[in-house]
């Protein structure tokens, strides 16, 4: 059977169940795209899981990247699972019915891998759900060859510590370069006969492979980290991410699955480079994805075209952690303006820096509608910014909001974090001031006759700090539940005592998300206990707030004797071992530091083009760390 084929075998779920449920057709496969193999052709198995609802799911690039490629290999069949919305859930418990695989609608646990992206730590629980519907066992060390080797990747796997006890292995890095050698070494093992064990020996001497069961974690009387230790010969002390250095030459989807239902991210998706020069020093992907390599303008124009030919979609998205910062993008958009005006096709461009040429842009892409602009100032005053190394000054703002009210842009979303370190009180007023500030700036720059809609809308939004791993703030301390809400109230009442306030719309994120977003992020492996308490206490669906149930996580902690401050507020010095420093993601820590001692005195670092701040990622040969050398890679 080819792709689409159409199935013989029946649906895993009867006609009366899907009927019971909310969008059934998250549940039905044989999507266009969708990959169909006969099971006898091929060796392994396996499915690739996004534990949260389809919806969301199939808005991943990351799985689709990885979807495409395992199905490309001719003895791998790949399918896709997702995690079962809560009316599912609770009929497959009732019915017995196991998770199954959308493509053979066969149970999960009959396969060979199930790969998980972890890609959000609110979704931890919703791994256990994953695995109990399936009839695996939640421990990895209760498992046999009855079931599937569980992996997982994706960013949250830089600290696997808090879910290690429910994983076999994990992939640390990005995924194009290891999982061939992987498979092959599960084939010989399985050939050979030889014991779960024994292949997952095998499989942690792979490059960026991790199997927590090779390893001993130590602590001091004070309950930080001693060691991590390998408890075997041969298995390495500290583990290298993995990374894709070729990546224009590498696997991407050039038909990729399209929903039958409107997902989160309905459109084509181009990923032009990875990466991020910047080095804000509250984000993590800018750290972990290091260095920023360019994928080439030629390859982007063949699969920009063949992917709209190939999904019927109407919007093509180019994907990025900063997409101004991609050296060929006028020529590139150029290309698209051209393609897609004669399709009527959209072009969405996220991750804009606001400038005249971003400006000059989005006035083409968003000629007819010209929906909001968003900025990230993240912190209301210059010296934070500095504090955070965003590069970006007020002038800049303020010219950037000028340029898009000239354009005529009436709507701005501007977002900010609270609870910043070193952060005071005039900073959380400043976001106020900010606001009002570009709200003035409306109405000096567009005449009366001109304003179309009467007057501007700004919509300012504040998430709450969280110091994650591999950045330069790993060491800061975090606020409490309370004092992040004191900052929140803080900033409405600064935003209502401005001259502009009626133009000012204010959003906060939820607090005690938050903390324990923190606590799941920095966490050891005495996590574990927790994590799986609450998912039988019924916590699942943790990233939707109308599901999360914070008593029962407070209740958790409690049983389980765990202390959340001890992750959260407390102060790290230089010297602390930390849960993840056996892995090492491309960064070193020295470069972490200096940065955070720079972040205490109010320094900002230049970004990678400007000058070299050595972090340690030209050790991987090539990107922007190359790029003034002539060696091919970037601009």
């Amino acid at each position: 059977m080819g792709e689409n084929a159409l199935r013989k075998q029946k649906l895993a779920l009867r006609d009366e169940i899907l009927l019971r449920v909310e969008k059934p057709a998250r549940y039905i496969g044989n999507e266009v795209n969708a990959v169909v193999k006969d099971k006898e052709k091929v060796d392994v198995r396996m499915a690739m899981c996004f534990p949260d609802v389809y919806e969301i799911g199939m808005s991943h690039l990351g799985i689709q990247i990885l979807y495409d490629m395992f199905n490309r290999f001719e003895d791998v069949w790949c399918e896709r699972v997702y995690s079962p919305w809560l009316d599912l859930d609770r009929i497959m418990r009732e019915e017995h019915i196991p998770l199954f695989g959308l493509e053979s609608q066969e149970p999960v646990k009959d396969l060979d891998f199930l790969a998980i992206t972890v890609q959000y730590e609110m979704c931890y629980t919703n791994i256990l759900q994953v695995l109990d519907l399936s009839g695996i066992p939640l421990s990895a060390e209760e498992r046999t060859w009855e079931h599937p080797v569980v992996i997982g990747g994706g960013p949250c796997t830089y600290n696997p510590e808090p879910i290690a006890e429910f994983f076999d292995l994990f992939y640390i890095g990005e995924g194009e370069t290891r999982y061939r050698e992987l498979l092959d070494v599960y084939k010989e093992a399985r050939r050979e006969g030889a014991d779960r064990k024994e292949f997952l020996r095998r499989a942690a001497k792979v490059p960026g492979i991790y199997a927590p069961s090779f390893y001993r974690v130590e602590y001091k009387e004070d309950g930080t980290v001693r060691a991590m230790v390998p408890t075997e010969e041969g298995i390495p002390a500290v583990i290298r991410k993995e990374i894709e250095m070729e990546v224009s030459d590498t696997y991407y989807p050039k038909k990729p699955v399209v929903p039958f239902i409107k997902v989160t991210q309905d459109r084509v998706v181009l990923e032009i480079q990875r990466g991020c020069i910047r080095g804000c020093r509250f984000c993590q992907a800018g750290q972990l994805y290091r260095p920023v390599r360019e994928r080439d303008v030629d390859m982007l124009k063949e699969y920009a075209s063949d992917m709209l030919k190939n999904t019927g979609h109407e919007e093509i998205s180019l994907s990025s952690l900063s997409s101004s910062d991609y050296s060929r993008l006028p020529e590139l958009l150029d290309f698209l303006l051209g393609e897609c005006s004669r399709k009527n096709i959209n072009i969405s461009l996220p991750s804009l820096r606001i400038d005249a040429f971003s400006l000059d842009v989005m006035g083409k892409v968003q000629d007819v509608k010209k929906s909001s602009l968003t900025f990230a100032p993240e912190a209301g005053s210059q010296r934070l910014r500095d504090v955070i190394n965003k590069g970006l000054t007020e002038s800049v703002i303020l010219d950037g909001a000028a340029m898009a009210f000239e354009g005529g842009w009436t709507r701005v979303k501007l977002y900010f974090m609270l609870g910043l370190p070193t952060e005071t009180e005039e900073d959380i007023r400043g976001i106020g001031d900010l606001c009002n500030k570009i709200a003035a700036v409306f109405f000096e720059t567009v005449p009366k006759e001109k304003r179309v809609n009467g007057k501007v809308q700004i919509v300012a939004s504040t998430s709450f700090f969280i110091p994650k791993p591999f950045t330069p703030f790993q060491w800061a301390p975090m606020c409490t539940k309370e004092e992040f809400l004191e900052k929140a109230y803080l900033t409405r009442s600064s935003i209502k005592e401005q001259l502009n306030q009626k133009s000012i719309k204010y959003n906060w994120h939820e607090a005690d998300v938050s903390v324990l977003e923190g606590v799941l992020a920095r966490g050891d492996r005495k996590i574990s206990g927790v994590i799986r308490k609450a998912y039988e206490k019924g916590c699942l669906f943790d990233a939707w707030s109308e599901y999360f149930k914070n008593d029962l996580w407070l209740e958790c902690f409690d049983e389980c004797g765990v202390d959340i401050g001890f992750y959260t507020t407390r102060e790290r010095g230089l010297d602390e071992v930390f849960p993840w420093d056996f892995l090492d993601c491309g960064v070193t820590k020295d470069f972490l530091a200096r940065e955070w001692k720079k972040a205490m005195e109010e320094t900002v670092s230049p970004n990678c083009r400007m000058q070299c701040q050595g972090c340690g990622a030209a050790r991987f040969g090539g990107g922007v760390c190359f790029e003034e050398r002539g060696d091919g890679y970037g601009a």
